[in-house]
C-alpha cells in the first residue's frame, strides 16, 4: 500500500506544529499563571540601599534594602525585583532612605526575564529621612 505525499506532508506539519507551537504555549501559560498569582503579599522597611537596571538580553530593575539598621547587628538585606519603571524612579529618588515596599511574591516564575528575586515590589513609601 502506497501513502500519498498529501498525507505524509500533513504529518510532518502536525509533528512541527506540536514540536513548536505546543512548549510556546506551555511557557506563556506558566509564565501567565505566575505572574497573576501572588504566593504571599506585605510590607518590608528599611534603608533602600540600591535600585539598578540590569541584565544582558531582558533589563529589569533590582534592588536591595536593609531591613536591620540596629548597630552591632548584621544587616538583613532584602532582595526585590520591580516590574514598573514608575515604581523604579520612584525608588530612584529615595536611595538611601527609610522605605516601606509593598511586595508581592511570585514562586515558579519560568525566566529571570522577569525578575532576579521572586518577591516584585508593587508600591513605595518614604518613612523618614536619610539616615
Amino acid at each position: 500500500m502506497h501513502i500519498p505525499t498529501v498525507i505524509k506532508s500533513h504529518k510532518l506539519v502536525t509533528i512541527g506544529i506540536i514540536v513548536v507551537v505546543v512548549p510556546i504555549l506551555v511557557f506563556t501559560l506558566w509564565a501567565f499563571i505566575a505572574l497573576s498569582y501572588s504566593y504571599s503579599s506585605g510590607e518590608r522597611a528599611g534603608f533602600l540601599q540600591k535600585i539598578s537596571k540590569r541584565g544582558w538580553l531582558c533589563k529589569t530593575w533590582e534592588g536591595e534594602v536593609q531591613l536591620t539598621a540596629l548597630p552591632g547587628a548584621t544587616p538583613e538585606i532584602f532582595s526585590f525585583s520591580v516590574r514598573s519603571d514608575s515604581i523604579a524612579t520612584e525608588l530612584n529618588k529615595y536611595a538611601g532612605q527609610r522605605v516601606v515596599l509593598h511586595y508581592a511574591q511570585h514562586k515558579g516564575v519560568p525566566t529571570s526575564c522577569f525578575g532576579d528575586t521572586e518577591y516584585f515590589i508593587d508600591g513605595v513609601r518614604v518613612v523618614g529621612g536619610t539616615p
